[in-house]
């Protein structure tokens, strides 16, 4: 028991939690890196950017968008707003993983609390914590690949920089003249409270969070388990290929179960482009939607969603376990 307690106690410290951290954080940006053009392909077609519109709705879609955006802005446009998916993704993976382990301590100190709802639920405050900590740069970063030159009537292929969309945010509505008793509240807590234009679709992506992070962890937890049991407090230390597949099927399990989610949430962080002056709620988001595509409008980008998911939770889940034996986290 002294030996469980010890080995707690070395978890806990800040040492283990500032290594688990740079391990997560260095597996989120390699995996985002690979997948970037996806990304941005992904949230013009979410956001219904009206250049792209015309490529969704096939599994050819993607590539010719991309096509589309490398004419128009070169590799650049490919990678529009990597630096600041970059800024979020370091913080925000190092945040979830290093939360991973500690809630892990929390709920699963050892194999008698394994359970599928533990699991599920360690995912799950995993992922809602890294999100409080990180969500501005979220937002920031969708609003940098929403951008297209004729989508905003711009004369040149000049692309916006993270600080040019960081102060768009804070002063969109500064100049609107008129608005509906309707948006009153709004209005008076966008005013005293500028800061919540950086968590415009926050609710929703915490709502979504809870069975895409839940499921994801639920999904390589199970799959470990069942593949490589622990006996006598040992077990066999899976290969690279091993979690590069099994993150891969956690990602296609968790995007599967969120995706709608995610759709809303994009909608609504975009919505102070097209609505500045007022908060859109994600009700109102959910019937624009509906009436706009039916159930299949919750979808959108969904294949993509997959090309760019599998291989991103694959990777990042291989390289956070290569990290932690890199760092002598005991990550097998």
């Amino acid at each position: 028991m002294s030996t469980d307690v010890s080995r707690r106690r070395d978890k806990q410290s800040l040492g283990y939690v500032a290594r688990s951290g740079l391990a997560g954080g260095l597996a989120g940006c390699v995996a985002k890196t690979a997948v970037a053009p996806l990304d941005r392909v992904k949230i013009l077609f979410q956001a219904s950017n009206p250049d792209f519109q015309k490529y969704t709705g096939s599994w050819t879609g993607a590539f010719r968008a991309g096509l589309a955006i490398y004419r128009d802005g070169g590799v650049g446009g490919l990678f529009q707003g990597h630096s600041a998916t970059l800024l979020r993704i370091f913080p925000y993976a190092a945040i979830k993983f290093m939360a991973y382990d500690q809630w892990r301590l929390i709920l699963i100190p050892d194999k008698r609390y394994e359970t599928n709802l533990r699991r599920f639920t360690t995912g799950s405050l995993a992922g809602m914590t890294s999100v409080t900590f990180t969500y501005p740069l979220e937002l920031i970063r969708v609003r940098m690949a929403f951008h297209s030159r004729i989508a905003d009537k711009l004369p040149t292929r000049a692309r916006p920089t993270f600080l040019h969309a960081m102060s768009h945010i804070y002063y969109e509505g500064a100049v609107a003249r008129t608005m509906s008793s309707s948006n009153t509240t709004s209005k008076h807590l966008f005013e005293y409270f500028p800061i919540l234009k950086f968590y415009r679709g926050f609710a929703v992506s915490m709502v979504g969070m809870i069975p895409y992070a839940g499921t994801s962890f639920l999904t390589w937890d199970f799959l470990r388990a069942h593949f490589y049991p622990r006996r006598n407090g040992h077990s066999k230390r899976p290969s690279v290929l091993a979690n590069l597949a099994i993150g891969a099927v956690s990602g296609a399990v968790s995007q599967t179960v969120s995706y709608p989610f995610e759709v809303i949430r994009r909608r609504m962080q975009v919505g102070g482009l097209t609505q500045p002056d007022r908060w859109i709620g994600w009700r109102e988001t959910v019937r624009s939607i509906y009436a706009a595509s039916g159930l299949r409008g919750f979808y959108v980008g969904l294949s993509i969603g997959y090309l760019k998911i599998i291989p991103m939770n694959g990777i990042s889940f291989a390289v956070w376990q290569g990290c932690k034996w890199l760092f002598d986290l005991n990550g097998s």
